[in-house]
């Protein structure tokens, strides 16, 4: 029997900020390290505790204005931190849709 039949099973995770699950390749993982650094991780490999937001820019500006960050962490995140995530998810989605 070949595997060539079989379709993968596509990872699916949950956008923090919508609250809709996602196709893990359309979303961008953020991690909590137990220093309390927060940062990106487009390789989804680091260490901490991660959350996922999709690669919308609209649910960027969203996670800045209600912190969403801030209370899925549960320690205070700078704006830079939200200014670096919506340049991130903004560059991204302008990839994507050249392709």
């Amino acid at each position: 029997m070949s595997k060539q039949g079989r379709q993968r099973k596509i990872p699916m995770r949950k956008c923090i900020v919508s609250q809709e699950m996602y196709p893990k390749k359309e979303l961008v993982r953020v991690v909590k390290t137990k220093e309390n650094e927060v940062f990106l991780d487009p390789t989804g490999r680091q260490n901490g505790r991660g959350a996922y937001i999709a690669l919308d820019p609209e649910l960027a500006k969203k996670a800045k204005k209600e912190r969403t960050f801030d209370k899925a962490f549960g320690i205070k995140i700078a704006d830079e931190f939200y200014d670096e995530l919506y340049a991130y998810v903004d560059h991204q989605k302008a990839r994507q849709e050249l392709l």
